[in-house]
């Protein structure tokens, strides 16, 4: 299972070789215990201690580690067919703190209540990431492509904003240039992931509503590359006489589309969605509109027709740059925007799968090496989970070795040894070591019982080993 670490480490340019080989054996050990904590996953002091000390290292920092994964996924990349899908999105991890002056800003968690009914707090600082993920549209994660880490210390979204000119009153947000807001951020790992990339026609960038700047579509036009994000601004459009919203109740609905999607207790459910597409001409904020000029977008809006029961309407407003001329080009951009959930997936094998949040690493630049770290591992956990659906039937030397795979035709019960040996195959196998029933009516494993088996697989892989050395002796 570690011969996937050197594709993932070759574009990394450290400062001394001996560096590139602590990364190497961290990243090794990190890999063999999805979510275990360093001493855990070293085992011993020394190794520990080497891993606190590359991890605290001035010479090193997140750039540095993920620059292999970068390489990485342009090759990936590459060797894709099609457009693909950039995914960007923003986490928080929070760390409990006694003292948590070198990491960023705080603020007080209820965790409980005493016995007189005071409430029992916890005081918790942060991180926050914004990483953005290449897929394929088919839903294939091939990597990040950017990421990038910062902290809060004295405020929290537009509170710092107010009285940014020196005085106390508050300001309005639009007119404020982009340079100087936290936002940024969606400009820079746009700029970055394409620059990763290398090929920009092919990118399509996809936001949620929080990428609604007019900024993000400029500067993706000027790349050259295409966009799907999610509308919450209602912006002026045409002559600036009219806005978007208006001009699209003035269309007529183009298509009606049934999706089955799960209700707050996953029940599934057929929704009826009334779509509407209309390219027009959309403005620039008002005081921006000496650097930027209009744009000519597509915006396509779909809204359930119907009040559904158990769980909030659909309805999506969508802008592209992309040309949008049929019922097929609107379901398209439609399915590629329900992709930006996969992200959400990523995050969540960062918090549940890596247990980012539980690291007890006192500063802020060994928090974002290791979660540099957990990164490229939480790629390859969600990587194997979603290689098992798109391409169960591939051969499964891609995922695992020989010895691998024979402890696991060994575990696997005499009536199913005569199954195809693909991919799928052993992936439930391990998906099984992590507690995956395979029955019947089952849906394909997850990414937890994954990291699961992924975890005991590598425990039973070392006591072979180990077992054949004493044997040998």
């Amino acid at each position: 299972m570690d011969a996937w670490i050197d594709h993932e480490i070759n574009g990394c340019a450290f400062a001394d070789s001996r560096l590139r080989k602590r990364f190497y054996k961290v990243l090794q050990r990190l890999s063999q215990g999805v979510g275990r904590s360093l001493p855990l996953a070293c085992q011993d002091w020394a190794a520990t201690k080497a891993a606190y000390r590359f991890l605290d290292n001035p010479r090193v920092d997140e750039g540095t580690i993920l620059a292999g994964h970068f390489q990485a996924t342009r090759l990936r990349f590459t060797a894709s067919k099609g457009l693909a899908l950039v995914l960007h999105d923003t986490t928080e991890l929070s760390f409990q703190r006694t003292d948590p002056r070198p990491i960023g800003k705080t603020h007080k968690m209820m965790v409980g209540r005493r016995k007189d009914g005071r409430p029992t707090t916890r005081t918790v600082c942060g991180l926050l990431l914004h990483s953005s993920l290449v897929v394929t549209t088919e839903g294939v994660p091939l990597g990040l492509a950017a990421a990038k880490f910062w902290t809060r210390k004295k405020f929290k979204g537009t509170n710092a904003l107010k009285g940014i000119d020196g005085g106390k009153h508050s300001v309005n947000t639009t007119r404020i240039p982009i340079e100087k807001k936290e936002s940024i951020r969606w400009l820079e790992n746009v700029r970055q992931s394409t620059a990763h990339l290398g090929a920009p026609e092919r990118c399509v960038h996809i936001g949620d509503r929080e990428s609604d700047i007019y900024e993000l579509f400029c500067e993706c036009e000027s790349l050259g590359s295409h966009f799907v994000f999610r509308t919450c601004v209602d912006r002026r459009s045409g002559d600036g006489e009219q806005t978007v919203n208006e001009a699209m109740q003035e269309q007529p609905t183009k298509a009606v589309h049934r999706v089955e999607i799960m209700d707050a207790r996953g029940r599934p459910s057929t929704a009826v969605v009334e779509i509407k597409y209309h390219r027009l001409q959309v403005c620039p904020p008002i005081g921006k509109e000496k650097r930027y000029g209009n744009l000519t977008l597509t915006v396509v809006h779909a809204q359930e027709r119907d009040q559904p029961k158990g769980r909030d309407p659909i309805d999506w407003q969508l802008i592209t740059n992309l040309p949008v001329t049929s019922k097929a080009d609107a379901i398209e951009k439609l399915d590629w925007y329900a992709m930006r959930w996969k992200i959400e997936t990523f995050h969540k094998v960062l918090k549940s799968g890596c247990k980012a949040e539980e690291s007890k690493l006192r500063t802020a630049q060994r928090l974002t090496n290791l979660l540099a770290i957990d990164c490229i591992l939480a790629w390859r956990v969600f990587w194997l989970c979603m290689i098992n659906r798109a391409a169960p039937k591939a051969p499964a030397a891609l995922i695992l070795t020989t010895t691998e795979r024979r402890l696991l035709d060994h575990l696997t019960p005499a009536r199913r040894r005569a199954a195809p040996k693909d991919t799928s195959h052993y992936l439930v196998a391990v998906a099984k070591l992590g507690g995956y029933l395979a029955r019947n009516h089952d849906p394909p494993p997850g990414n937890m019982v994954l990291w699961r088996g992924l975890a005991r697989l590598t425990d039973i892989h070392l006591g072979f080993t180990l077992g054949a050395k004493i044997v040998g002796n």
